[in-house]
């Protein structure tokens, strides 16, 4: 509990020991009236100062107000009859108990995101002049080494020189399992040193590290609100003052063409605003949408607004990009067929030809070559996007790609009964072999299919650049409904557009993918979420929602928060309503008392931010 907290807790302690005092004290009249005056002052101070102050800079119409105004009035019907100060002192009294109860809920909400805000990193450790030296992370400038000791943050985004350790990236991705590092492997800036010393070279500035843009990320997402945000805080701006103006209206016209009693009217629409305050709405909802971000982001799931978790609530189209989304994105060479050439000699000009190229299917030509390139042999590389590589190896031009590329420079080519990526190879424009290259599916990517229609996703589809027998072949071990293959990067953008055709009107569509390639299709989804985005300044930058480690299965755990987040939003705001409106019409016809006030604006509002705070926990 915090400082403040422990403070108002007193307030509320002796505003109450006063309060039974003063109902204990049999006085009447002005007596009376001073008698309970402490215990409302006490517990009423500072919402009358808000008050007076939001008038004085032209903000009348809010909660502060709509209390300041209520209790004052019950206060002053004792000028005129007999004054309800019990009922004045104890409707603040329960008011700032809820909001002490929003105080703490709120609290709740943000350590969970103040334990992401955890993995900001103090200080870095340079290497200068032969020695170490303690400074700003944003101090350090790219190519500068760093040493990371047991037990400390990575400062910043690096790849290790010496050393072995395990980081603990659990503030990333919600997952206790460390991962092992070794020289040559990335370090995450934000992830825990847990054992061994290592030396790490910089390859980001602060700035634009890691752990810069997913706090950038985390602190803004409450600047995107959801609709049911929008919704309820236009409503309060219009709600506000024409309750005011009916409560006057109230309190007036009646004794004025009636006849009818001055106090009893009074009391009536002081009863009346009591009620009306709609703090049970204007608290409850946001804090619904904070707790549904907070819970998600301990999980390694990052939700750049409550308006992605609202539309992730409704999404009926799921549409994967296959590699390093459902399966693992580590290619191994498990086929060699050579025309003309043998195996070694095959496999070393497709290397050889792809030696420029990072993609993950040239990494594992040259991994399966297992000897150093000779840059010397190798000239005039061009790689052509969704097809292949041309190069000149050793004075040859070699073509290594897919059907498609053998098409378009006229070679005749032939497929091969082995299910995987086909690379085929053409050397001065003859067929030479091809090379089959295979994925493995992440172990978690069948169930995490499985969990999306429990959850009410109406159809799955994948997009893939690989032949048309790889992808029917994943997507039958996966249980997904639709493939598209054999498609380049602009034909994963066409046919998420015909996708989006397929939808109903409130449904929407959801693009799942690694965020490094894929961001023109992120951006055209209702939804963009990359998966296994550690590291990836291009997932986060593009995606609307972030899953920090590899797993598919986070998906459907974002989904059941969503829609969990959304069911607690849509009860608060029918059960405060329905309880307003119910007591306001009573209220008007003097069916109602103070006490039954005091349950319909602060009692729903204690009730609605519990319900809010469950939004915080994972639901089953």
């Amino acid at each position: 509990m915090t400082r403040k907290q422990k403070k108002m807790l007193v307030r509320i302690f002796a505003s109450a020991v006063l309060l039974i005092a003063a109902v204990l004290i049999p006085y009447e009249g002005a007596l009376r009236f001073l008698l309970f005056l402490p215990a409302y002052f006490v517990i009423g101070w500072d919402v009358l100062w808000r008050a007076a102050k939001n008038i004085i800079h032209g903000q009348v119409f809010d909660e502060n107000f709509l209390m300041a105004l209520a209790t004052v009035g019950a206060f002053c019907t004792g000028f005129f009859g007999k004054g309800e100060y019990p009922e004045a002192v104890f409707v603040m009294l329960f008011y700032q108990v809820g909001e002490l109860f929003q105080s703490y809920a709120v609290g709740k909400s943000r350590k969970s995101i103040s334990a992401l805000m955890d993995i900001r990193p103090d200080y870095a450790n340079v290497e200068r002049d032969g020695g170490l030296c303690r400074v700003d992370p944003e101090e350090v400038q790219v190519g500068d080494v760093i040493v990371i000791k047991p037990g400390e943050k990575a400062p910043l985004d690096g790849v290790v020189l010496e050393g072995r350790s395990s980081l603990n990236t659990s503030a990333l991705t919600g997952e206790s399992l460390p991962r092992e590092v070794e020289p040559g492997d990335d370090v995450i800036s934000g992830c825990i040193n847990l054992n061994g010393l290592i030396r790490v070279q910089v390859t980001k500035v602060f700035g634009e590290s890691t752990v810069a843009k997913i706090l950038d990320l985390v602190e803004n997402s409450s600047s995107k609100k959801a609709k049911a945000e929008n919704f309820i805080t236009k409503f309060a701006r219009y709600y506000t003052p024409i309750v005011v103006v009916s409560a006057v209206l109230l309190a007036v016209a009646p004794p004025l063409f009636t006849g009818g009693n001055w106090a009893e009217w009074v009391e009536r629409a002081l009863i009346f605003l009591v009620v009306s305050c709609p703090c049970a709405l204007v608290i409850s909802v946001p804090l619904s949408f904070f707790g549904g971000i907070g819970g998600a982001s301990r999980d390694g799931i990052l939700v750049k607004g409550g308006n992605f978790l609202e539309i992730l609530s409704d999404t009926e189209i799921v549409v994967f990009d296959k590699t390093g989304t459902l399966t693992k994105g580590v290619f191994n060479v498990t086929a060699i067929h050579p025309d003309r050439y043998s195996e070694g000699e095959l496999l070393e000009l497709a290397a050889l030809a792809e030696s420029y190229s990072d993609h993950p299917i040239s990494r594992s030509l040259k991994d399966a070559y297992g000897m150093e390139i000779d840059a010397a042999r190798v000239s005039d590389v061009e790689e052509l996007s969704g097809r292949g590589v041309k190069a000149q190896v050793d004075g040859r031009l070699v073509c290594a790609g897919n059907d498609k590329l053998m098409e378009e420079i006229g070679v005749t080519w032939h497929p091969c009964h082995r299910v995987g990526t086909t690379v085929h190879v053409a050397v001065n424009g003859e067929y030479a072999g091809h090379i089959v290259i295979s994925d493995e599916l992440k172990p978690d990517a069948a169930e995490a299919v499985a969990s999306l229609k429990r959850a009410g996703v109406r159809k799955t589809v994948m997009l893939t650049g690989d032949a048309k027998a790889v992808g029917e072949s994943v997507a039958k071990e996966l249980g997904i409904d639709e493939v598209h293959a054999g498609l380049l990067p602009g034909d994963k953008v066409d046919r998420v557009e015909a996708l989006l055709r397929e939808k109903s009107e409130r449904g929407k569509l959801a693009f799942v993918g690694d965020g490094i390639n894929d961001a023109p299709v992120l951006s055209r989804a209702d939804i963009g979420i990359a998966m296994g985005a550690l590291g990836s300044d291009a997932a986060i930058e593009a995606a609307d929602i972030v899953l920090m480690d590899d797993k598919p299965s986070k998906l459907a755990e974002a989904m059941k928060i969503s829609k969990r987040t959304l069911r607690i939003v849509r009860q608060n705001i029918v059960f405060a309503l329905a309880v307003k409106a119910a007591v306001l019409v009573l209220s008007a016809f003097g069916l109602s008392n103070m006490w039954e006030a005091v349950f319909a604006d602060v009692g729903v509002s204690v009730l609605a931010i519990l319900n809010a705070s469950r939004a915080l926990k994972k639901g089953k």
